[in-house]
């Protein structure tokens, strides 16, 4: 099954063209391996928050995956005796399942073919471009040109007494439970765990429009949207016998608002080597220490 990598938007301004076009692409660790964690084969699914895209090294052009992606570093630190890493920028739950194509076009098999009976630890990070993630960035910047205090967007998302990005989230709960189910019915030993995704915007207050392009009145809203995607994440993969990585928690303060030597998360011009609104490398880092500490646990 093909799938597009992004969803095209009729931008009406420069600033949501470069979103749409950049965004939906779509070291050792710190953290020393525990014995808790798996040392056999890893494989990785995956959208561009696992790949990391624009960080360097790119390994894989047609997926925009670095070789100093989280489960690049997870895998340095705990050993393992093999590691497959799948994830692809823009990826969708229908991408792991049945496969799709990459950023140059190319046909891409379902990343779930990578899981094998012999595989120790899986894991997935996925569900944001389910909801149509470079799509609702794309046109809340759009939106926040024409009012930047106001919440242009969340009126749009919500009119008519109906939020559909809630829905959206609801919508993509069966697909995601499909993926861990389809986990666990290629490697029934393996270790799987389910990250959620990090803090893009401030965990309080209302952002920093025009850095981040997002109307004051509509941050509250999109972080709210977020919590909503992680918690689905976090229940579906308890429902599914997997364990959940909390991403977001050790983000907070380290959002695409803060410095450049700070943020995991970069903006709509990232001071560091990352695609718009991506995790950097040091996001990356934090990632798989969070990772590795669910591990350990």
């Amino acid at each position: 099954m093909t799938r597009p990598r992004l969803p095209r938007l009729r931008a009406t301004t420069r600033l949501a063209a470069l979103v749409v076009a950049t965004v939906g692409v779509l070291l050792t660790v710190a953290t020393p391996a525990s014995a808790a964690v798996p040392t056999g084969r890893y494989v990785a699914l995956g959208d561009s928050y696992t790949a990391g895209p624009l960080i360097p090294t790119q390994v894989d052009l047609n997926c925009l995956r670095s070789n100093r992606n989280y489960p690049s570093l997870v895998a340095a630190s705990a050993g393992s005796s093999s590691f497959a890493d799948v994830s692809c920028s823009g990826a969708t739950t229908d991408d792991i399942l049945y496969g799709g194509s990459g950023q140059l076009g190319t046909t891409l098999p379902p990343q779930l073919n990578a899981v094998t009976s012999t595989t120790a630890l899986v894991t997935a990070q996925i569900g944001g471009n389910d909801i149509g993630f470079a799509g609702i960035i794309g046109e809340c910047a759009q939106a926040s040109l024409s009012s930047p205090l106001g919440s242009p967007c969340k009126n749009r998302y919500t009119a008519g007494g109906v939020d559909q990005l809630q829905a959206r989230i609801a919508a993509a709960t069966p697909k995601v439970t499909a993926v861990l189910q389809g986990v666990r019915r290629a490697a029934p030993g393996a270790r799987v765990v389910v990250l959620g995704y990090p803090a893009i915007l401030p965990d309080t207050g209302y952002g920093c429009w025009p850095v981040v392009p997002i109307a004051y009145q509509d941050v509250p809203y999109l972080r709210g949207v977020e919590k909503s995607l992680n918690a689905m994440l976090a229940s579906t993969a308890t429902a599914n016998g997997a364990a959940y990585a909390d991403v977001y928690t050790p983000s907070i303060g380290r959002d695409a608002c803060k410095g450049s030597g700070t943020r995991w998360i970069e903006g709509l011009v990232p001071q560091n080597s990352a695609a718009p609104f991506h995790p950097n490398a040091r996001g990356e880092q934090g990632m798989a220490n969070a990772l590795l500490s669910t591990l350990a646990s």
